[in-house]
């Protein structure tokens, strides 16, 4: 074979190859593809944890079975479905977005998952934007199940809709913004600690299943100001006494949520 015939079939070989033939094509795969494949793994993994399954869904549940069927705490007039539902509502959320999310996300920084994942092609933006997808699909399961649990027991919930909606959609992006910020500045350590003794202290003095009239006047003005205090309340105010929009209750919320989400963009660290 001469050295032109050879270099003529070079030359086809290299423009059949400069085509591109192979299949599949090395790449990224489209970014809206890359967010919604991690945001089902996140979703995924949340729900195979025993741990996170304990505080979003046993906990919440327990709550509002046990203190619906015993006259344990004071829940006013009317059924204590009624009084408990919107409050357990809250306490999901907070479970979910704050508790749950700064723990998983504690770990996975302190594991170097996160740093791994950092240097992927899904951005860094992209991989907050999938957790969060997590937490939105884990609270809808949440709100399904403690409405039907609800209902199952009596509840009577009016009002607004879109008033629900909108508390529900604030109180997840204050406690995403608190959850992130927490896992992002301390230990993993330091934020299962820390994240479970908020859930407690929470639990018992943000309004979910102890009114804040309890409290004296002084506790009740500062514990009001708390976004769980808000949620709950707002919820309250909405589902069992039939309120308009609860713009006081909003406000709050929209403060948490933007102090929050900024202070966890600016002081997160990856590793």
């Amino acid at each position: 074979m001469s050295a032109e015939t050879t270099g003529t079939g070079a030359a086809a070989g290299a423009r059949s190859t400069a085509a591109g033939t192979y299949a599949p094509r090395p790449g990224a795969a489209p970014l809206p593809r890359m967010i919604a494949a991690q945001a089902v793994l996140e979703t995924k993994m949340l729900l195979r944890n025993g741990e996170q399954l304990l505080l979003t869904v046993i906990i919440p549940t327990l709550l509002l079975v046990l203190f619906s069927a015993v006259d344990i705490v004071d829940t006013g007039d009317g059924k204590a479905v009624d009084f408990l539902a919107p409050g357990i509502l809250a306490l999901a959320v907070m479970s979910t977005a704050f508790t749950g999310q700064a723990i998983a996300t504690g770990f996975e920084r302190r594991y170097g998952v996160l740093k791994r994942l950092a240097v992927s092609p899904l951005p860094r933006w992209g991989l907050m934007t999938a957790k969060s997808l997590s937490v939105l699909v884990t609270e809808i399961l949440q709100v399904i199940l403690v409405t039907v649990i609800a209902l199952a027991l009596g509840w009577s919930p009016h009002g607004n809709p879109f008033a629900v909606l909108l508390l529900l959609v604030l109180g997840t992006a204050a406690f995403s913004g608190l959850g992130l910020l927490m896992a992002g500045t301390l230990k993993a350590e330091a934020t299962l600690a820390a994240a479970n003794l908020v859930f407690l202290l929470l639990l018992i003095g943000g309004g979910v299943i102890v009114s804040l009239d309890k409290f004296p006047q002084g506790a009740q003005d500062v514990l009001g100001l708390l976004p769980i205090s808000a949620l709950s309340e707002g919820l309250r105010d909405v589902l069992q006494h039939g309120a308009g929009m609860p713009w006081g209750n909003l406000g709050i919320l929209a403060v948490w949520a933007a102090l929050g989400l900024a202070a966890a963009g600016r002081f997160f660290r990856w590793e």
